[in-house]
């Protein structure tokens, strides 16, 4: 039987990764499996629009990152091991912590907030 993997470690890795960003967020949830941030830019559908989360799932911990399914050419420099953890548009998961994919993912974090930041979902006054 495979020996089953510290979730929590892969979560507490994680998490500070996107609470670096959380600066003008809205915190949705902050709990032991879940780390949750929306913008405060309501949305056509009147929700906001998302900005990421950590999520333990069963089988891995899953990290999401809407600003590059809306603006995907934000993947056009990630290394082949970061994309080979993609799945979907927006999602990357992970079995253990990788320090240099955790460091990439950190800067893939930030450029997307820049992103937001540029067409106006991130405000400094919120």
């Amino acid at each position: 039987m495979p020996k089953e993997f510290d979730k929590a470690e892969v979560f507490e890795a994680l998490k500070p990764i996107l609470k670096a960003c959380s600066k003008n967020l809205n915190l949705v949830a902050d709990d032991e499996g879940s780390y949750y941030l929306d913008t405060h830019h309501i949305m056509k559908n009147k929700k906001p629009l998302f900005f990421g989360a950590v999520q333990i799932r069963k089988n891995y911990v899953s990290y999401h990152l809407m600003p590059v399914y809306v603006n995907p050419s934000l993947l056009d420099t990630i290394s082949e091991p970061l994309r080979q953890r993609m799945q979907g548009k927006s999602c990357f998961n992970f079995r253990s912590v990788e320090a240099d994919l955790f460091a990439e993912l950190a800067a893939l974090t930030q450029a997307g907030y820049g992103f937001y930041a540029e067409e106006g979902y991130i405000r400094g006054d919120e």
